[in-house]
């Protein structure tokens, strides 16, 4: 993920903290209308502004992890150009820029080293099918359950992973067999030797050109201008450079179909992987602007047609960068025009300057990819995680560490799998049955009347939730009473009822009526009620009118019962 500098220089938090995205309703609405530039009409200086300044500093981006993926240059070019266009135009967000990430980086690797980098091409076009389907379905809001220790430990994760693929560049080295990044990293220092050293300046080198003019000048394109460093510097250090770009970028690429089938996993990856990204880049947007929020089954829509195009035209997936928008953002960007023009920039400046590009050095594009990585683990937010709950720091470390050893889809599905367990533990613990004091209405009850009710009736209330979680404990913990005839259920308290818990209220209802046990609810609310109906836990108890609205009448039902039965 992209985002180093949304932090650094925009000052913003991921998450939470970005305004709540609007949805879109209706199909025209996630479609291109006049009214996305109904400002442009006093804003297009500073969009103009905004579209070149972007385009300097998403030019080294694109080049750097084109390469990384296995792609090359070519492909993260054209990643900027074509996907950056188009999800301008058709996205939701007015400000997002979009083009090649790190994060899809990551993802690209195993299946270039896999599939081959021709198959990429129809993964693209196949991920960015599924994204506008999405979008259409309107699946967009999802984004907003992730839990932020995922989103921390997904993007720390990543930042390392970024880090460890640049090694073949920064050592020049051939990159080693391998689909696993932390064992090709070391394959590839196992290689390393004195002719690394030139390559390992440079990408040193430019680090630290960047970080110096970023101290001295915040707002300087601090990528651009180390990279043109190095390349001037190149004639004195033997380091790899880009090679020939073709002088035609983009053009139509075709696609092989043969093996569609066998991508299909590949490209449920990427479009899960773009989705998320996208949407979480809009949110930061809508938290560092004024400009009209977002609305996610657009930015999907627009997505996957970038993705869609992007793969026809030669292009690897692309997904809203989070560095690139912040950018855009900083250098007063009002409308869509401005992340438009910064793709028509691009193609520009990439056939007037084509030659001097081929030039740059490859280790540069590393350097620049360390650092951007580095930016990327913002460690106030895992401090921050790490001393919060023993739950969130679990979570963090888990989909951190899974993103770095395994992959970072799988990281994804664990952390939210365990920020559900460890969520659906919490809200168990939250919940709690306890027999309940009651009065009877006659207060003039004769005293061995008295004790009789009191042996014979009980009355329970059930706090939090009765969902799967606490329902076995509920059951044992009723079930257990003895001596009982009646047994009044105050359920006014329960916030949460799914249909486990329905089905097991059922099932104690059928047992306790088995053993000569009369069941009375109280306060039952309709939502809960309509469950109950629906899973057919209590139509014996609706039947024989015993839902009360009221304890008092509840009660004096069951007193009317124990004494019939006493006498």
């Amino acid at each position: 993920m992209d985002r180093g500098n949304t932090r650094d220089n925009a000052g913003m938090k991921l998450w939470p903290g970005a305004r709540i995205t609007e949805v879109a309703g209706t199909w025209p609405e996630l479609l291109p209308r006049r009214s996305d530039y109904a400002d442009l009409r006093q804003s297009w200086r500073l969009d103009i502004l905004a579209g070149f300044t972007v385009a300097v500093v998403a030019l080294p981006l694109a080049l750097g992890f084109g390469v990384t993926s296995g792609m090359g240059a070519t492909a993260g070019l054209v990643t900027a150009v074509v996907a950056g266009f188009i999800a301008a135009v058709f996205g939701g967000s007015s400000l997002q820029v979009s083009g090649p990430t790190g994060a899809m980086t990551v993802v690209l690797v195993p299946i270039v080293e896999r599939y081959g980098v021709s198959a990429v091409y129809a993964v693209s076009v196949l991920a960015g099918i599924m994204v506008l389907v999405a979008g259409f379905a309107g699946f967009g809001k999802a984004v907003m359950y992730i839990p932020w220790p995922v989103v921390e430990g997904l993007t720390a994760g990543i930042g390392v992973v970024i880090m460890l693929q640049q090694l073949p560049l920064m050592l020049a080295v051939p990159k080693p067999a391998g689909e696993n990044t932390l064992w090709v990293a070391v394959q590839t220092m196992q290689r390393a030797s004195a002719d690394s050293l030139p390559a390992l300046t440079v990408a040193a080198l430019t680090g630290v050109v960047m970080l110096v003019i970023q101290r001295v000048h915040r707002s300087a394109p601090a990528a651009i201008i180390a990279v043109v460093a190095m390349t001037l510097a190149a004639p004195l250090l033997d380091s790899p450079r880009i090679g020939e770009l073709p002088s035609v970028l983009p053009h139509w690429q075709g696609l092989d179909l043969s093996g569609i089938t066998s991508l299909f996993n590949a490209a449920i990856a990427v479009a899960a992987l773009a989705s998320l990204e996208s949407l979480l880049s809009a949110r930061v947007a809508d938290g560092m602007s004024d400009v009209e929020p977002s609305k996610p089954d657009r930015e999907l829509v627009g997505q996957g047609l970038a993705n869609v195009f992007s793969g026809l035209f030669g292009g690897m997936p692309a997904t809203g960068a989070f560095a690139r928008t912040a950018v855009n953002i900083r250098s007063g960007a009002r409308t869509r025009f401005a992340a438009a023009l910064h793709a028509i920039v691009l193609l520009i400046g990439c056939w007037m300057a084509a030659t001097w590009i081929s030039r740059i050095p490859l280790a540069a594009l590393a350097g620049v990819l360390v650092v951007t990585a580095v930016r990327m683990i913002e460690r106030h937010a895992i401090q921050a995680i790490l001393h919060s709950t023993t739950s969130d720091a679990l979570v963090f470390v888990a989909t951190f560490g899974i993103t770095v050893f395994i992959d970072l889809i799988t990281a994804v599905l664990a952390g939210i799998a365990i920020s559900s367990i460890l969520a659906l533990r919490a809200l168990a613990a939250t919940s709690a049955v306890q027999l309940d004091e009651y009065a009877t209405r006659d207060k003039v009850l004769a005293e061995q009347e008295r004790a009789l009710l009191h042996e014979h009736i009980a009355v329970f209330r059930m706090d939090g939730a009765l969902f799967f979680g606490v329902a076995q404990q509920f059951l044992d913990h009723l079930t257990a009473q003895s001596d009982i005839r009646v047994l009044i259920l105050r359920l006014d308290r329960v916030q949460m009822l799914d249909a486990t818990g329905a089905y097991t209220l059922g099932q104690l209802v059928e047992d306790l009526h088995g053993r000569g046990v009369m069941v009375l609810l109280k306060g039952v609310k309709p939502a809960h009620l309509e469950i109950l109906d629906a899973v057919g836990a209590l139509s014996d108890i609706t039947h024989r009118g015993h839902v009360f609205s009221d304890l008092d009448d509840a009660i004096e039902h069951a007193r009317k019962h124990v004494l019939r039965h006493a006498q």
